[in-house]
């Protein structure tokens, strides 16, 4: 097992890993809007936080030696589902067809009051 450590996601606000990869899988932790350089919250809008959560994503996937193609599962955590389209519309920018499996699920609260939380199991 190997714990993934980058400045270009932010760092955990508790005990975990942000992520880890063990026996050529990558395992993310959840994401939410927070802005690496800074530690602020990026909650201008839903397409805004959204963005801000699958960069992060990004970031992760980069530093372990992955890439959104190789991603196989997301769970998706919404505060709202109302904003389901509009999370869905800036999430698919990030992948192409075969598209990972996943489930979008609506959550009483999400650490940070945010309104999106993802996380990514991805192959190396």
């Amino acid at each position: 097992m190997k714990s993934i450590v980058t400045n270009d996601a932010p760092a955990p606000i508790g005990p975990y890993s942000q992520a880890l990869v063990v026996n050529n899988m990558v395992y993310l932790s959840g994401q939410i809007a927070i802005i690496p350089e800074t530690g602020e919250l990026d909650m201008a809008n839903i397409p805004s936080e959204t963005k801000r959560v699958m960069e992060n994503i990004k970031g992760l996937l980069h530093a372990s030696g992955s890439d959104f193609p190789k991603v196989i599962k997301c769970s998706i955590f919404l505060s709202d589902m109302g904003n389901f389209s509009a999370v869905n519309e800036v999430y698919a920018r990030y992948f192409k067809a075969p598209y990972p499996a996943r489930e979008c699920v609506e959550v009483a609260c999400l650490p940070k009051n945010v309104n999106v939380e993802i996380s990514v199991i991805a192959s190396l």
